[in-house]
Order: C-alpha cells, then sequence, then structure tokens
C-alpha cells in the first residue's frame, strides 16, 4: 500500500484517462465493480487455486467473509450476469480500480495495483480474441504514446491439454516449474510420465511463429494439437491486421489464474521488468455466474505501463494552471475557472512565485501599472503548444 503524491497522482491519472479514452473509442462503456464481495461470491469466479492470493475480513454488520477484490473479471462476468442480461450481445465493459493481493510478484514491491481494462462477453473464438489484440496494440499506442512493446500470445489449451492424464499434484508441481522456466524442477517433475520429455522440449520453445510450428511438430497426434493449431491461426491473423511487429510467442506459457479456457497473453516493454498487461479467454466464467457466454479480457497495470512510458521517452511533470497575485475576491479568479483552468490567489508577487513553482503551476498572473492583461492572453499562452520562456505577456503573466 502506498501514498501517491501530486505529480505522480496526476501522471497515472492522464494516463489511465488516456487509455479509457481509448477503450471508449472502441466502444467499451466504462463500469465500477465495488472494491470488496463476499467471499462466497468472488471465489465462485476465481476458483480455489487463487485462494491463497486473497486478502479476507469479517463484514461487522453480516458477520459474513468478504475479500478485497485481487481480480476485476470475475466481477464484471458477475454484474454481465445479474445486471446486464436484457442487453443485446456483445457486452464491451471497461472498467478502472485498484486490486489488492497478498503476495507480492518478485519484481513488484506493491500489493495494491492500479488497473484499467475491458472484457468482450459474447464473442466467441479467434473473432474476439483478435479484436482485444488490436485493441491492446492501439491502446499502448495512441493512448499510452508506447511505441515499444511486445504482446506474447499462447494458448492455456496446450499445457491444459498436455498434462490431462498426469496425476493432479504432479500437474501442479509441472505447471509451477513450466511457468518458472525451471528446467531442473520440469526434469524432476516429469520423471517417468510418458509426456514428460514433451513438457520439457515446451519450456523450451519461444519467439516468433516458428516457435509454434515447432510445438506442433513437437505435440503432434496429442490432445494438446488443436490448441497449437488455433495459436497458429490466431498469430497469423493478428499479423494479417498489422500486429506482426508487436507479436511473440510462448506455446508454454501458463498463466496463473485458473479460469483462462484458450488464448492467452501477456504484454511486456523496457523498463518494469515484469509484464505490464495481459489477458485471455474465459469462456466458461460466465457460467459460473447463471450465465453462460464467451468472454476475452484484458488489464492493463498503470504503474507498470507508466514505468514503461518514462523509460521510452523524457516525461516531464505537468505543470498547469495560474496562480493570480491577489486577494481572494480577485474576479480574474472566476473568468479562469470559468475558461476551466486552475487559479489561486496569493497576495504577495515572491510568495507567488515560489508557490507556483512549488506546486506545479504554469503561470503567476501579476498585473502592473504600466500593463494589464487579458485573460484571453493568458489563456491563449496557456494553451500555445509552442509557448517557451519569454513567449507570455511580459511583466504580466510570469512562467513559473
Amino acid at each position: 500500500m502506498r501514498d501517491l503524491l501530486p505529480e505522480e497522482a496526476a501522471s497515472r491519472r492522464d494516463l489511465s484517462r488516456a487509455v479509457l479514452e481509448r477503450f471508449s473509442l472502441h466502444g467499451y462503456r466504462l463500469v465500477t465493480p465495488p472494491a470488496f464481495e463476499l467471499a462466497s461470491v468472488l471465489e465462485r469466479g476465481l476458483g480455489a487455486s487463487a485462494a491463497d492470493d486473497v486478502m479476507r475480513f469479517i463484514e461487522p454488520e453480516s458477520g459474513e467473509v468478504a475479500v478485497f477484490r485481487p481480480d476485476m473479471t470475475p466481477q464484471v462476468a458477475r454484474i454481465v450476469a445479474t445486471r446486464l442480461g436484457e442487453r443485446e450481445a456483445p457486452f464491451r465493459l471497461a472498467y478502472e480500480g485498484t486490486v489488492v493481493r497478498r503476495r507480492a510478484s518478485r519484481a513488484k514491491k506493491h500489493r495494491q495495483i492500479p488497473q484499467v481494462g475491458v472484457e468482450l462477453c459474447g464473442v466467441s473464438g479467434a473473432d474476439g480474441d483478435l479484436e482485444l489484440l488490436c485493441l491492446a496494440a492501439d491502446a499502448l499506442r495512441e493512448g499510452a504514446g508506447l511505441e515499444r512493446f511486445t504482446i506474447d500470445i499462447s494458448d492455456s489449451g496446450i499445457v491444459r491439454e498436455l498434462l490431462a492424464d498426469a496425476p493432479p499434484s504432479r500437474a501442479v508441481e509441472i505447471s509451477g516449474a513450466l511457468a518458472r522456466k525451471d528446467e531442473p524442477s520440469l526434469a524432476e517433475s516429469c520423471a517417468g510420465l510418458a509426456i514428460g520429455p514433451q513438457v520439457i522440449a515446451l519450456a523450451q520453445l519461444h519467439g516468433g511463429r516458428d516457435a509454434i510450428v515447432e510445438a506442433g511438430k513437437l505435440l503432434s497426434k496429442t490432445r494438446a494439437e488443436a490448441s497449437v493449431t488455433r495459436l497458429l491461426a490466431l498469430f497469423d491473423a493478428a499479423t494479417a491486421r498489422g500486429l506482426g511487429p508487436y507479436l511473440s510467442a510462448d506455446p508454454g506459457e501458463v498463466r496463473g489464474l485458473s479460469y483462462y479456457t484458450g488464448t492467452i497473453f501477456s504484454i511486456y516493454a523496457e523498463g518494469p521488468g515484469e509484464a505490464v498487461g495481459g489477458g485471455g479467454r474465459y469462456d466458461d466464467l460466465l457460467a459460473r455466474y447463471g450465465a453462460p457466454r464467451p468472454a476475452v479480457g484484458l488489464a492493463l497495470d498503470l504503474d507498470a505501463l507508466g514505468w514503461a512510458v518514462r523509460a521510452s521517452r523524457e516525461v516531464s511533470p505537468r505543470r498547469s494552471g495560474v496562480v493570480v497575485v491577489g486577494g481572494d475576491d480577485d474576479p480574474r479568479l472566476s473568468e479562469l475557472r470559468l475558461r476551466g483552468i486552475a487559479a489561486v490567489a496569493v497576495a504577495d508577487p515572491v510568495r507567488a512565485q515560489a508557490y507556483a513553482a512549488s506546486w506545479g503551476f504554469a503561470f503567476v498572473w501579476e498585473d502592473t501599472v504600466e500593463r494589464k492583461t487579458s485573460t484571453d492572453e493568458v489563456v491563449r499562452v496557456l494553451s500555445s503548444e509552442s509557448s517557451v520562456p519569454g513567449s507570455e505577456p511580459r511583466g504580466s503573466a510570469r512562467r513559473a
């Protein structure tokens, strides 16, 4: 858990707003799920495997066990199933909020994770998967302004089908080792299993289209073959839509959440050392809430994404608004606020300059006997993309 000071809070809000605007342009409507739910409701969607990652507490009034949400996808599934059933499918929903998890990953210091994301419910197969991959790329490029990133795709059915006949405890061990790409542990866990050599070889496959082709050869005539074929078709369709430069493939990828049924993907960029986002297909999840529909989703970690954006280019702290040299009843304050410009009053000119610099205000407006500045002039200077020190009305609106 942590505080955000004004500059960081403003930066995160700008990033979130920009990404949500891209989602909105693609028809995704915003919903706001609650911060916590009854454990029985949320864990119905998460499954038993996620139980250790949940922060629980007793709700005082009812005595029920409640949980802080560790993931918003089950909440959106519940909303679709219980609140939006009479609306026309497909359901294109976006969300923004914080999830809370008990365990911190190797690179993540915080258990409170700010997210924006989308869920597409009611579109099956490759059509929905491709829409989400294109949306992810658009949100990163046009929303976050990130030019260099990788969308690493796989299919959850590959590992699941390959391990279908393994004892459940062994399957859990193998999945964990495969997720870590821990080949010594993987070899130990696979000892004596007929599919052992294939699983070990799968851990070494990662790259472009060629990695999926190799996986197809490796898993030919196994139960996992259909999932590999499905993954290759999606890779080719996404390449045809212009996503080729951003794509990689990891046929042996294992995602932590148990509800995925098909395509899964993670998004990486330089900087944070971990995924900035990810998602996948979860066709069985809505049925757990009584409304069976195919679905696919995407979530972006705003902290990790912000880190990647800062690593890709120099991001200057945002400065906006005006400090008016005058009293609280100065009419210039209301004139600026009517124009949508933040404005505060400081009576002393020297202190006004220091206050503006300290709190991120862009200009100090001090009228002099020799010259009065109009509100239109101040607005023009603030809105001018080409404004540089010295371009503002001299002696009137001074850059902080």
